[in-house]
């Protein structure tokens, strides 16, 4: 076989192959093999039709058209790797020669990954945000423990904020009870604006056995979007009885002993949740200072891809689980179909040129990814896919898809090879150590790459 290589642009290659017809033998006797076992000639016996008999009675021709689909596969992937090129996607073939007993020539068009110049990145500086825990902070957190140890208890008064109400619903559309516009004996907090816009007022100086009617936008059901005429029936009023703030309600509400025990634990918590955050803030700026420094071209077919792979898992995967289409999306959100194309063209491109960049830097640095990591990336996937580890891992293995989890733990440890190199400062002038955040790193990347909402989707 001979094989040669012209690069159309920095993104696509031409390869050229030409075979000696003795090279497609074993396909041909494949060829003849599987027709064999497909058709059926009076006098033969079923998979002993002579080749000739076979040429005879259904044409050389299809002999000849299953043995190129057969091999050229395998010739392919030959000129690939003589070529020493990296093709990204599927290649398109045109047969250009088939001379019966002579020769086999066909091109392959195909795009390939560009070569990628990665300068010095020592250089880049990010400003992130400081970790400050108040003691309003605080005070909220414990504030949000204790509504959850609230009980009710019923009051003979008027309905006022945050009182708990028992109520029943019924919603006309021009005149009409909506058959899906009835509900009865629901439990609502006022204030809580987990309902109908409007309830509140409604509610609000009611009694027990009151009632009162009010117009607002029906935000689901069969007449989602129209106004309707709500009238609502309060049943019970019961008042929210909140625990005393005290040693006795830290017992109850945790594992320690004192209110100041708790307290501390909240601080040191939420401490935790905000270095989590100025973590994933300084990769996220690094990784776009990055992406500033570096000239990637781009693949169109591949863009053109990902492109239709984002809308598809939107469509087909995020919205239908919510009960929404791309055009009620579209509207919830304000956007028109240009913008919506527009913003994924350009996640999409975000997506392909971090992959390509920190794909470089990966091989630059020789990076690895050991057993444990890549186990440890499973059992995260796993839990952010709902899914559990032994599931997800399955689900992996059969979509072939051990190499994609690879290789977003190794982009995760070439990211934070750079964020370890960058100068991260807090607003407050004060030096940020990430040094032990490929864990965060890794979650940084695969939303840069769109990766993380499509865990459990095939890609």
């Amino acid at each position: 076989m001979k094989s040669a290589v012209e690069t159309l642009n920095p993104t696509r290659v031409r390869l050229t192959v030409e075979v000696p017809f003795e090279e497609l033998k074993d396909s041909l006797d494949a060829a003849y093999k599987k027709i064999n076992q497909q058709v059926t000639v009076k006098g033969f016996r079923k998979g002993k039709i002579p080749a000739r008999v076979i040429d005879q009675r259904f044409g050389r021709g299809a002999v000849l058209e299953e043995a190129v689909n057969d091999a050229l596969p395998k010739f392919y992937t030959e000129a690939v790797n003589e070529a020493e090129v990296n093709p990204l996607g599927q290649p398109e073939v045109d047969i250009t020669e088939l001379k019966d007993g002579e020769l086999l020539a066909f091109t392959a068009e195909v795009d390939v990954r560009p070569a990628i110049e990665i300068p010095d990145y020592s250089g880049i500086e990010v400003t992130v945000d400081a970790v400050e825990v108040t003691d309003e902070d605080v005070e909220k957190s414990v504030e949000q423990l204790r509504e959850r140890f609230a009980s009710t208890s019923p009051v003979e008064r008027a309905a006022q904020d945050g009182d708990v109400v028992t109520i029943d619903l019924e919603a006309k559309v021009d005149g009409e009870v909506l058959p899906d516009g009835v509900a009865s004996d629901v439990s609502y907090t006022i204030g809580s604006g987990e309902l109908l816009d409007g309830i509140d007022e409604a509610v609000k100086g009611l009694e027990a056995g009151g009632e009162a009617t009010f117009t607002s936008q029906l935000k689901g059901g069969s007449a989602e979007g129209k106004d309707a005429e709500v009238t609502v029936k309060v049943s019970a009023v019961a008042a929210r009885e909140l625990p005393e703030l005290d040693d006795d309600f830290a017992q109850l509400a945790s594992e320690f002993d004192t209110l100041d025990e708790l307290k501390a634990d909240s601080r040191k918590r939420l401490e935790n949740m905000k270095q989590f955050d100025q973590a994933t803030q300084a990769q996220e700026r690094v990784l776009d200072e990055l992406l500033k420094l570096v000239e990637v071209p781009m693949p169109e077919k591949l863009l053109e891809d990902e492109i239709n792979t984002r809308k598809h898992n939107l469509e087909h995967h995020q919205l239908g689980q919510m009960g929404l289409d791309l055009g009620k999306y579209l509207e919830i959100q304000g956007k028109t179909e240009e913008e919506f194309l527009a913003e994924t063209k350009e996640q999409a491109e975000k997506g392909i040129k971090t992959q390509f960049i920190l794909d470089e830097l990966v091989n630059r640095e020789k990076l690895d990814v050991s057993r444990e990591e890549l186990t440890e990336h499973l059992f995260r996937r796993a839990a952010s896919s709902g899914m559990s580890p032994d599931q997800f891992a399955q689900a992996v293995a059969q979509g072939g898809q051990v190499p994609m989890l690879v290789g977003e733990v190794a982009r995760g440890k070439a990211l934070a090879v750079v964020v370890e190199a960058a100068k991260v400062v807090d607003t407050n002038g004060e030096v940020v150590d990430l040094s032990d955040d490929e864990d965060e790193a890794t979650e940084t990347v695969e939303a840069a790459e769109g990766t993380e909402s499509e865990a459990s989707e095939d890609k």
